[in-house]
Order: C-alpha cells, then structure tokens, then sequence
C-alpha cells in the first residue's frame, strides 16, 4: 500500500488526496469551454465575428500570462509551511471558483451588445489568470512529487479517474438544468436560461472549493530547495527561450494542443449540434447524457492505457491512441436527425481513445521536463507547464474560428 519515493513514502491515500486537484482543475476549464461560447452566442447574442476576435485577444494575453506564471512560480523561494506551489494555490482557488459565477453575470445593457461584449473580453482573460495560477502549480507539482516514470503511471491512474469525474462535473449544470441554449428566443425564455446559468456556475463554485481544501491541507508535499539549485534558475525571457528551443518540448506540447483542439471543439458544439443539427429538443441533456457515457468508457479503460504504456511504451501507445481516435471520429458522419441511440453510442465510443490521451500526455510531459532538469541541473517544471498551457490555449482559438467559420450566415437567438 505504499512506496518510498526520495525519502517520502505515498499511500494509496496520499496519491487519491493528489489526484483530487484533476477535478477543480478540470471542472472549471471545461465548463468554461462547454458553456462560455455557447452562452455568449445563443443567449447573450454576442455574434460569431466579435467572439472569434475576442478568443484572439484573449490568446495574446495568455502569451504574457502563461509562461509569466510559470517562471514566477519557478523563480518563487520556498515559503516554509506555505511552500512554494501551494502559495499560488492557496491565493488562486477562491477568486477561480466565484469565476465560475462571474461568468454568466453579464450586466444588461442595450441592442448594441458593447456592454456584454466588453464585459466577455474582462471576464475571460481575468479567468484565465487564476485558471492559470492555480493548474500550472497543480501541474508542476506531478513530476516534482513523483519522479519515476513508473510512480507517476500509478499516480496519474488516480489523477486521470479524477479528470474524468472532473470533466462529468463541467456538464452538471446542463443535466440538472433545462434548457441552457434558446428554442423559441423570448424574453421569457432567455430570462429563465440566464437564470439557470448562474445557478449552475454557483454550484460548480461550491464543488471547486469543497474538493480544493483537502487537497490544499493534505495533499501537496514539498520539499525546501537548495539554494544552489535555486540560483541556477533562470529569468522569466532566459526560461521561456529555453523552453521555445527545446525540440521535444515543442513536438510534445503542438501534438497536445491539436488533440485538445478536437476535444473543445466538440465539448462547444455539441449542444447547438445536438438541438439545430440533429433535431433534438432536449439536446443539452442527451448531449449530457452521451459525455457522460463517454467519460465512463475513458474512467474504465484507464488501467488498461496504464498496462498498455508500460508494454510498448508510452510514447508509442500514445500515438496508436490518436491513430484510432481519428478513425473514431469519422462515425459522427453516420449520425441522421433524430438517432439519438446513434448520438449516444458514437460520443461514448470516442471516451475510447480520450482515455489514452488524457493518460499519457502527463507521463510524457514528465519525461521532457526530467531530461531538461539532467541538461541544466534544476528542474523548471511551473516554466514548461506555463508555456504549455500558453500554447495549449490555442486549441480554444483553433476552435472558436472553426466554428466561427461554419456558422457563417447563422443568427443568434439574442
């Protein structure tokens, strides 16, 4: 039941207690992903143009925040009882849960949408920085606590449960509450979605807090740095050069961006598919009802991805794992207006390979940061986690102006 790893010994407990960061973690960035486009487009009434203009403003302040988190964490001393990452996470979890809320506050304001619209660029590019300060010190922790390849495949069996329950959480709002995006466009109605938005952002509020606190208090080990190694850390501009160079790096975290990519994508446009494509009336509860079946597939198959890495290695399952995810992908074409059992059976289908990635994306992004530390002597993992998530943000860019590319030509029901 337990294993010494440098001098510390884990539980079974003590990864469950790690693992639990995944759900806040999780929870909020895919809520924010599942209900943000759809919320300012179909209810609020913000048009396709605005919004993908907004996405790229927003992707410009994360090539700032991003890596400038990252190596602020890096070049932060260790704080004693308050440590070092979990200082950004103690500061960062109540300001990202009331986000959750803050996102679906929009004040009212006239036809000319300039309120809301401004009010949209505020709210997501502040989200973004508590998003950030919290999950790139969440992250950094995963290499520094367990530094085997071999630990880390235990632990991130339990990291990855949590992500997929995570990711279940995000949709709550759209199985509890009905309906979510506008049918017939009244006063009345859009009334009582916006109503329902702000009720499901304060209750994944209140889930992000409750989970947080006993990851925060039992969770997180550090250990005080040496100050020898803290001193060859490098600066802000001098990290995110030597991450922009490192080859690996690069290939691991574009590849990562692209299948993020595909999964936003479908996470934004499933509702509105499910409702003006397919035909369906309740499509925000089917649509629920099938990532949920697809999120159970990925949880049961976990262990499986975890022997299958360790058999052919994980970098070669990985990219197997994409190979099949593409052919997955093409059964969305074989979905007819109203076949909701087909609607239901092709998205759980595509739980097989999200498994996969969502399982070894950490692994490997262990394994860069590891060989980064064996070239400079110090391990810079908040700096590589920063940078990644700067380009990681683009798969919502990439995302946003497919989107906004097919719905040209469409109207909003605001």
């Amino acid at each position: 039941m337990t294993e010494k790893i440098n001098d510390k010994t884990y539980s079974v407990k003590d990864r469950i207690l790690f693992g639990i960061s995944a759900i806040p973690d999780q929870m909020t960035y895919q809520a924010f992903n599942l209900f943000v486009f759809t919320y300012y487009f179909a209810v609020v009434g913000i048009g396709t143009i605005p919004l993908m203009i907004g996405f790229i403003i927003w992707s410009l302040w994360n090539s700032i925040n991003d890596p400038f988190l990252g190596a602020l964490s890096d070049r932060t001393k260790f704080k004693g009882k308050w440590g070092k990452r979990k200082f950004y996470l103690i500061i960062s979890i109540i300001p990202l849960s009331l986000w959750m809320i803050f996102i679906f506050t929009v004040p009212i304001a006239t036809e000319a949408k300039i309120v809301e619209y401004a009010y949209f660029l505020l709210i997501i590019m502040t989200f973004e920085f508590w998003y950030t300060l919290w999950d790139c010190n969440v992250n950094a922790l995963f290499p520094e606590m367990f530094p085997t390849q071999e630990e880390r495949s235990k632990t991130n069996i339990f990291v990855k449960g949590f992500t997929v329950i995570g990711v279940i959480f995000s949709s709550l709002p759209s199985l509890i509450l009905s309906p979510l995006a506008p049918i017939t466009g009244t006063p009345e109605e859009l009334a009582l979605i916006k109503m329902n938005y702000i009720l499901g952002g304060t209750m994944l509020c209140v889930i992000t807090i409750l989970i947080a606190i006993p990851f925060i208090l039992k969770g997180i080990r550090e250990h005080e740095e040496d100050q020898v190694k803290f001193e060859k850390r490098p600066s802000f501009l001098g990290s995110l050069k030597i991450c922009l160079k490192n080859r690996e790096f690069l290939k691991f975290t574009f590849s990562n961006m692209l299948v993020w990519y595909v999964f936003n994508t479908l996470m934004m446009i499933l509702p509105l598919f499910a409702i003006h494509v397919l035909g369906i009336g309740e499509g925000s509860f089917m649509i629920t009802i099938s990532l949920l079946f697809a999120l159970g597939v990925a949880a049961f198959l976990l262990p499986v991805h975890a022997k299958f890495g360790q058999k052919i290695g994980m970098r070669n399952a990985a990219m197997l794992t994409l190979g099949v995810w593409i052919i997955i992908l093409f059964l969305f074409v074989l979905i007819n207006p109203g076949d909701i059992l087909v609607v239901i059976i092709v998205t759980g289908m595509q739980g097989i390979s999200l498994s996969g990635c969502l399982f070894y994306v950490d692994i490997l992004h262990g394994s860069v940061i590891d060989e980064d530390a064996l070239n400079f002597g110090v391990k810079r993992s908040a700096s590589f986690y920063g940078v990644n998530a700067f380009i990681h943000r683009f798969s919502t860019i990439l995302a946003i102006l497919t989107i906004g590319l097919v719905f040209q030509g469409t109207r909003c029901a605001g």
